[in-house]
């Protein structure tokens, strides 16, 4: 591979400020072990602290990757790294790869090896996998026609009737939503069978969701007017998964991750477990596990945890669900997981959240200050005034931790309630 010139490594760079901030490490003196190949170049570079990043650019397929916490693709380093070498500055030619760039490299190719492999398994064939989408998506706009149709009945006739309904004709109405490929769709409805009757607010719950779906035929039918993470939204909400296959073979984001929380739910049929994770820059993503009945689910990270890992993000607006690429690796607990919002501020934050993708009903939230009220089902009041009611709180174990005094909670907002994950108390991240 012959080498870049300047220009090629200006045209790589994600922004003006990222060549600007690589311009300033396009010279030998933070430098030390680079060299390339015909395939690969690599170094590292001396940052403010005291391991150097480790820094490999495979230059035929282009990708990058830097052990730095930025989540530009290619990274300062990485352009600094590739100025350097297109003006023959650094990057000793026919050298030996690098362990880190080594293990890298064939990382990639493994993954490479088994996407040759499954597709050497199961030729593409152009013609069938157009005619498979066009069935699908003819199947899922009769779907989305057919609901809209049972909205606007719901709203004609009332929402109390809708409470009125026995469980069969919500389940009736989901089944009918599964059979059109709309299996996100039928669980949120599903779920609104038990919700109106176990909620006191249930009719403002009714509406507010109704709008939602509403909102979301309405979307499907403008697909074509999305940008790809509103699409990516819009397929999640509706229950188009994505391969964790093709999510594998997208770049990955380096660690460490901070893990500020994780959740298991069980609706009978499926258990799920959330993980938020927290990168240094602020970046924070969900990773998913799922596992039918009598199956296990994975072990829950340490809530506190650093890890050392990789990640890759699934399509869609942040936070995005991402799901560990590499070895974990623990590197310790945290004692605090930062400054947190009031509850305004989450409020605040929920909102613009919502105004990216209505779809999406839970904010991971990081609360500072607040105290715990065991009035009704719970309340979090912080030192402005403002409150929250609770959900799904073991509010025993959130009173004996917290003692009255004012600490700070990370959980998740969900519909205007908190679900609370975990708690900071005197020096300690633990769970409730």
């Amino acid at each position: 591979m012959g080498r870049w010139s300047e220009d090629t490594v200006m045209k790589a760079a994600p922004d003006s400020s990222s060549l600007a901030a690589a311009r300033k490490l396009a010279h030998p003196g933070p430098w030390s072990e680079s060299g390339s190949n015909d395939v690969l170049v690599w170094g590292k570079c001396q940052g403010s602290g005291k391991t150097p990043y480790q820094v490999s650019v495979d230059i035929v397929a282009p990708a990058y990757r830097c052990s730095c916490p930025s989540r530009k693709f290619p990274c300062k380093h990485a352009l600094a790294l590739l100025l350097l070498w297109s003006r023959g500055e650094a990057a000793e030619a026919g050298a030996d790869a690098a362990d880190f760039a080594k293990e890298w490299a064939g990382q990639r190719a493994d993954r490479a090896s088994a996407k040759g492999r499954r597709q050497a398994e199961q030729p593409a064939d152009p013609e069938a996998q157009a005619k498979r989408l066009a069935a699908r998506l003819a199947l899922m706009d009769a779907g989305i026609d057919d609901f809209s149709r049972w909205l606007t009945d719901l709203v004609r006739t009332g929402l109390a009737a809708a409470r009125r309904q026995p469980y069969s004709w919500w389940d009736g109405v989901a089944a009918r939503l599964v059979d059109s490929q709309l299996p996100g769709l039928a669980d949120q409805v599903r779920d609104m069978a038990s919700q109106i009757h176990g909620r006191t607010d249930w009719a403002d719950h009714l509406l507010l969701h109704a709008g939602r779906w509403w909102a979301l035929a309405k979307a499907w039918k403008a697909r074509d007017t999305l940008s790809p993470e509103e699409f990516a939204d819009v397929k999640a909400a509706l229950g188009w998964a994505t391969a964790s296959a093709d999510v594998q073979d997208t770049e990955s984001l380096a660690g460490p991750w901070l893990v500020l929380g994780a959740h298991r739910s069980d609706d009978g049929r499926l258990q799920q477990q959330r993980t938020w994770l927290r990168a240094p820059d602020g970046t924070m993503v969900v990773v998913l596990d799922f596992a039918a009945q009598g199956q296990g689910l994975a072990a829950p990270q340490l809530a506190g945890a650093q890890l050392e890992a990789t990640v890759a993000r699934y399509p869609g607006s942040a936070p995005q669900r991402a799901m560990f690429t590499s070895a974990i690796v623990p590197q310790g607990v945290v004692k605090s997981l930062g400054n947190g919002n009031s509850i305004m501020q989450a409020l605040e934050q929920e909102s613009a959240a919502v105004a990216r993708s209505p779809w999406r009903t839970r904010h991971p939230v990081l609360l500072g200050g607040v105290t715990v009220n065991p009035e009704e089902r719970g309340w979090l009041h912080d030192p402005k005034g403002h409150a929250l009611p609770l959900v799904d709180a073991p509010l025993d174990s959130l009173l004996a931790l917290t003692g009255g005094h004012a600490v700070d909670i990370f959980g998740e907002l969900d519909d205007g309630r908190f679900r609370p994950l975990t708690v900071v108390v005197d020096g300690m991240v633990v769970t409730p």
